[in-house]
């Protein structure tokens, strides 16, 4: 789930442009890895969620395959593939296992996330 809005600072984590579409990059956030990732092409769109995995408990969400499942837009882990949803850290297969989501959006060809 998001957080409250009004609590949280946004932050310049990288040029829209340093994204490849429908792939992701981790930053680091208040010292808490944080997977951001691109979506789309020509009208694109950006998520955010833990970059930590508690399946494998590894730091490697941001490496992982984008797709969608349904409407879901997912990422699947490059460790075990169990699948995130981008916008609400949902696991679909272990949701006891899901991670938390952050806001992100893009403004002035950056992209921003408030965590």
């Amino acid at each position: 789930m998001h957080r409250d809005l009004q609590l949280e600072r946004w932050t310049a984590v990288c040029l829209l442009s340093d994204i490849v579409p429908d792939t992701g990059v981790c930053a680091l956030l208040n010292g808490r890895q944080v997977a951001v990732f691109r979506v789309g092409g020509d009208e694109p769109r950006v998520f955010a969620i833990d970059n930590y995995d508690p399946n494998s408990q590894a730091a490697v969400l941001s490496r992982g395959l984008v797709g969608s499942i349904g409407e879901r837009i997912v990422v699947a882990s490059p460790i075990y593939k169990q699948h995130f949803d981008l916008q609400s850290g949902e696991c679909l297969e272990a949701p006891a296992q899901s991670v938390a989501s952050y806001p992100a959006r893009i403004d002035g060809g950056q992209v921003w996330v408030a965590a």
